[in-house]
């Protein structure tokens, strides 16, 4: 489902029109990425949690060579799906 696909069914399901629905996915997602930029963590309760990491700086090594190499510090989104969601999309069984 790519952004038009995704605007179309909100619009649907919310009974707005496209344009409506594509405000509010746009007002959502500005929402979300200013909440992470700020280092806060966004939880949708009966979806996931969103964060950022901060990743130190390390060493790591070249597999083909062998050789040492440093890696700068980096920040690393993270995310994770309520159980029920993941259930649902790896098609396993799901208890209630």
């Amino acid at each position: 489902m790519n952004k038009t696909e995704l605007v179309a069914a909100i619009a649907e399901k919310a009974e707005l029109t496209k344009g409506q629905s594509e405000k509010a996915l746009k007002a959502f997602l500005e929402t979300v990425e200013e909440t992470l930029k700020a280092g806060d963590k966004v939880q949708l309760v009966g979806f996931g949690t969103f964060e950022v990491k901060d990743m130190p700086a390390r060493t790591g090594h070249n597999p083909r060579t062998g050789k040492s190499l440093k890696i700068k510090a980096s920040r690393l989104l993270s995310s994770r799906l309520v159980r029920l969601l993941r259930m649902l999309l790896t098609k396993q069984t799901v208890y209630l």
